[in-house]
């Protein structure tokens, strides 16, 4: 990934976190906490890739990602407003599990941990 495309994705990130934060009034997104992990922009600047993890009800993420592709033409014209870019991305939203998979995971091990050794 270019410098370029970095800085551009961590001014995504931010911009986007912020504007869901703040902005976007969907109910599907609003219970329960949405934050962006990491955004990946394409080399032609043209497609950003947006992942997001919600922690709230495991049922309910489905519902969360369909919140945030039906307000992505909110977000687009948003970020146009805000950036000084020739071309903001498309934005497609994709879930990311890597937090909830590392605290399974840890909650695993801290059971074995204690399981094996009940003294300590």
């Amino acid at each position: 990934m270019s410098r370029r495309t970095e800085r551009v994705s961590e001014l995504l990130r931010a911009e986007i976190s912020e504007l869901i934060q703040r902005s976007v009034k969907d109910p599907r997104i609003e219970d329960g906490l949405v934050s962006v992990t990491e955004v990946v922009v394409s080399p032609d600047l043209r497609h950003a890739t947006v992942y997001v993890s919600h922690f709230g009800d495991e049922e309910r993420h489905e519902d969360v990602l369909e919140g945030l592709h039906h307000a992505a033409p909110f977000l687009h014209t948003e970020l146009m407003r805000r950036l000084k870019m020739r071309n903001v991305p498309q934005l497609v939203f994709k879930l990311d599990v890597s937090l909830e998979r590392g605290a399974r995971l840890t909650s695993l091990i801290a059971e074995t941990v204690h399981g094996q050794e009940p003294d300590e």
